[in-house]
């Protein structure tokens, strides 16, 4: 199937409330214009260097996503046109960004990524670790970010039922905080998990926004290089 055919196919698919995140990393640009033609307007880019290559050469209606580790070095060349920032992972980070959004003149939607899985590789904060960001009110002088909701990747794994246990855990989470720290804001509203081979089931488990690379463009594009091929 085609770049288009499966945005549509995948949209389809979705409940109201769900949104798709187009992973278009190591993706030509051309890919990306071919999603966007189809009516895809969210993108999302794990790499700094290649998000600011590639967000000029786009049309300008893209929302653009950062899905990625962020190093803090690097934040201040995103800052000015990111529309969401999935993985934020430390109070560090989360500064950092602040301090960039101030001299931008912008206010940074952010998640906060719960490590979820039973892989140590990934990142992100333990339950408890955000509890203690939240109830010890560290985030009340960041006034240039906006926390929207909480991230999550489940064990990359053929168990089903594991997966499906890591995505109710984040999902309780996400009420967890909802109710005791952010009920009075309509901006925490988002829960993003969920990927091309565990989709179905984040949408089961109340995902709002799925991040989806292979199941739309098909595998990673390289240059002979080993470098992306633009």
């Amino acid at each position: 199937m085609s770049v288009s055919e499966n945005i549509y196919r995948i949209n389809s698919e979705l409940p109201t409330g769900t949104r798709l995140v187009a992973v278009s990393k190591f993706q030509p640009v051309e890919a990306i214009l071919e999603a966007y033609q189809a009516g895809q307007r969210i993108f999302g880019e794990n790499r700094v260097q290649e998000l600011c290559e590639k967000q000029p050469l786009c049309p300008n209606d893209i929302e653009w996503h950062f899905i990625g580790h962020l190093q803090t070095n690097k934040i201040k060349q995103i800052v000015p046109f990111v529309s969401l920032i999935h993985g934020v992972d430390s109070l560090k980070l989360l500064k950092e960004i602040n301090k960039e959004a101030e001299k931008a003149s912008r206010i940074i939607p952010c998640l906060l990524q719960m490590h979820i899985a039973q892989e140590e590789s990934k990142f992100g904060f333990s339950f408890d670790e955000c509890r203690d960001i939240l109830s010890n009110g560290y985030l009340k002088d960041l006034r240039f970010i906006r926390i929207c909701g909480l991230m999550g990747m489940a064990t990359l794994t053929e168990n089903t039922a594991q997966i499906r246990s890591e995505f109710k855990c984040l999902r309780i989470s996400f009420e967890y905080f909802k109710k005791n720290f952010f009920m009075d804001e309509s901006a925490f509203c988002e829960l993003s998990m969920g990927m091309s081979d565990d989709y179905q089931i984040a949408i089961e488990e109340g995902s709002t926004m799925i991040r989806i690379g292979s199941a739309i463009f098909g595998a990673r594009v390289y240059s002979c290089n080993g470098k992306l091929d633009l």
